[in-house]
């Protein structure tokens, strides 16, 4: 099992360009099962989640052609409507493929999705949402069956704005003849890029971003080279590294607006941060105020956020509140962070925090994407040296992530 050596209290400084977004890469090759010709997209990172998605598309029969940072793929020769069972239970993102897979071939068959263990992430919405177009759902032995012939475009209201749910009945409506209106849709950046890359082909979607979304329906979909938005969460990342580090850093291939709900908490807690086309400056010399937040839909703090920025306040002046108000288990990396030194309070899902001086290397262990993240955060901060076990976890959603932080001057490196 391969881990990270740390060793902390080095400043950063430099410049780093920020990948494509996982969790709009995700769906969209998803939704490359809606064309039969070539689809191709660029600056995709090697990240393990996106190596499983592109894994079940070729299981299925797909051919999937990668060099570089750019993947082409073409469905033409897939005529299976069911997902291989190994790699479904590995990976949260393949239930995006039940809704494509309906739209296609009317049939779908799928596991129930794996993921990192965060917490009840229930697809109730997406099955519900299913059911108000016409789809005939069972659900026996761990598997999800889904009828589709007699589906219909319709009037679909969710009752909560899932991004799941919201990106799986965009793709399932987009060949139904008439118009499906989603109401209480998601917003985050993330359905916009899914849109964009669905009307680029040939789609006709409206909306998105809003409350309500429009699918007016098409016969096909076509060719098309695309390249996803940039991640907001690996932005966020390496922001607050910058904050709890100290130094300047440059961050390229962003969007200030995706994040500006970090960027007010750290502008707020001392740091200072511009904004110029498509780069982010932060710099961060004083030690930090606390701040709190609470995790809401976008545009509200995200909840992938919250490990890393919880991290900051352990070493920031003051004492802080953090409401986890969507998934249950998203304090997984707090008992490690004990482990250096912090010293933090949880009660069901709120976190108390009060700052200490430094935190102290030690051993921990990553439980999942976000949370072995922010420890790696800790480890740059702390005094001494630190060894973060479990980095699969981290490797899911971050190209590498010690490579960029070496770039900053980080003193990282991933050991077996």
């Amino acid at each position: 099992m391969e881990r990270f050596e740390i060793k902390g209290e080095n400043k950063l400084f430099g410049k780093i360009e920020i990948d494509s977004a996982k969790n709009a890469i995700l769906p969209i090759i998803a939704a490359s099962l809606l064309s039969t010709e070539d689809v191709k997209l660029c600056k995709i990172p090697s990240i393990v989640d996106v190596s499983k998605m592109l894994q079940i598309i070729i299981n299925m029969g797909g051919k999937v052609y990668r060099y570089d940072d750019k993947v082409v793929i073409n469905n033409s020769t897939i005529s299976s409507f069911e997902l291989p069972t190994s790699l479904s239970k590995e990976l949260r993102s393949s239930i995006f493929m039940l809704g494509p897979l309906l739209a296609k071939y009317k049939r779908a068959r799928v596991p129930f999705p794996g993921g990192c263990d965060i917490g009840s992430r229930p697809i109730d919405l997406h099955l519900a949402g299913l059911r108000d177009l016409g789809v005939k759902i069972e659900e026996e032995h761990g598997y999800i069956n889904c009828d589709g012939r007699n589906m219909k475009c319709g009037l679909i209201h969710l009752d909560f704005p899932s991004v799941g749910a919201t990106e799986n009945l965009m793709m399932a409506s987009i060949f139904l003849n008439g118009e499906t209106v989603i109401h209480n849709a998601a917003k985050e950046p993330e359905i916009i890029d899914l849109a964009n890359f669905i009307n680029k082909m040939g789609g006709c979607i409206y909306g998105a971003g809003t409350s309500t979304i429009k699918i007016a329906g098409v016969s096909r979909l076509n060719s098309i080279c695309y390249t996803p938005i940039s991640d907001r969460i690996i932005t966020g990342t390496y922001l607050i590294a910058a904050a709890m580090t100290g130094g300047k850093i440059e961050l390229t291939n962003t969007n200030y607006e995706y994040v500006y709900s970090l960027i007010k908490k750290l502008v707020n807690s001392g740091c200072i941060i511009d904004y110029k086309n498509g780069k982010i400056t932060i710099e961060s010399n004083f030690r930090l105020s606390a701040c709190s937040f609470e995790t809401q839909p976008y545009p509200g703090f995200p909840t992938d956020l919250q490990a890393q920025m919880l991290t900051l306040q352990t070493i920031s002046d003051g004492t802080s509140l953090i409401v986890e108000n969507l998934f249950e288990n998203r304090f997984n990396h707090v008992p490690e962070l004990l482990k250096m030194g912090a010293k933090i309070v949880t009660r069901d899902r709120m976190a108390i925090v009060k700052g200490v001086n430094r935190l102290y290397g030690a051993e921990v262990s990553a439980h999942d994407l976000r949370g072995g993240a922010a420890l790696i955060l800790a480890g740059l901060a702390a005094r001494g040296n630190t060894i973060v076990n479990n980095i699969n976890y981290i490797d899911r959603g971050y190209d590498h992530i010690e490579d960029n932080l070496r770039l900053l001057g980080a003193d990282i490196s991933r050991k077996s």
